[in-house]
């Protein structure tokens, strides 16, 4: 767990470094305390690059929807589908973390490599898996808004373009998905609906009727594991 927080501390100081750079060009050397306290600032983003430029952000929202979708309230709990959405996170982005461990985090730790150089080389593997779910119209749409010029390759786009096409593709994905999720559970709650209305039971809430049927159908289908499957399939 030490190594992996290192990886990602050093993925986070290569992203944020990648998206400083171009405004704050420094000239020479950079002291150990100047180093550190920069480090430590980068190291005060990593929850936040968790939860955004990660499959952390898709994961959390299709989880949410489907909690809303079964109309359980708060079952499962915050804290599990928080866990759930962050295990989900480390298994799809193991082999990401592994390329950036091998690339940059060994190599500078046998001195054969600098901090700029590894964060250089560690940003590469994150920039390749930003760039295969950032869709083209959000990459267009933040090129435009930055009035950047188009790169020639994807290769070649700044994170600072690339990072937030990347959350907002994530974000339109999600919402995809969650939408999706809510159809089969609407039936059920428009059938229990129209049941109750018409038997004249104006009083009993449908909302009431319907969950335990909706959880019924979750659970006959084998609900969790179509969930998470099509979540981790959306991503190889």
């Amino acid at each position: 767990m030490k190594r992996l927080a290192r990886v990602a501390a050093l993925a986070v100081a290569a992203a944020g470094g990648a998206l400083a750079a171009p405004a704050l060009p420094v000239k020479g050397s950079v002291g150990v305390p100047m180093q550190i306290v920069v480090l430590l600032t980068l190291m005060t983003l990593l929850p936040a690059a968790v939860v955004s430029v990660t499959p952390f952000l898709r994961s959390i929202i299709v989880l949410h929807f489907l909690r809303q979708a079964l109309g359980t309230q708060s079952t499962p709990s915050n804290q599990v589908l928080l866990g759930l959405a962050l295990f989900l996170t480390l298994l799809i982005m193991h082999p990401v973390l592994a390329d950036v461990y091998q690339n940059a985090w060994a190599p500078m730790e046998k001195g054969e490599l600098g901090m700029e150089q590894a964060a250089d080389r560690a940003a590469v593997p994150l920039r390749a898996f930003w760039i295969r779910f950032a869709r083209e119209k959000d990459v267009r749409f933040f090129l435009e808004a930055a009035h950047a010029p188009a790169p020639r390759t994807p290769a070649d786009l700044d994170l600072r373009v690339l990072v937030p096409a990347y959350i907002l593709s994530e974000m339109k994905a999600g919402f995809q998905i969650g939408a999706v999720l809510f159809l089969p559970f609407l039936v059920i709650d428009l059938v229990v609906a129209s049941v109750t209305l018409s038997a004249g039971m104006i009083q009993l809430p449908p909302a009431m009727v319907s969950a335990p049927f909706k959880i019924l159908l979750f659970v006959l289908v084998d609900g969790w594991n179509l969930v998470v499957g099509s979540l981790l399939k959306s991503f190889y």
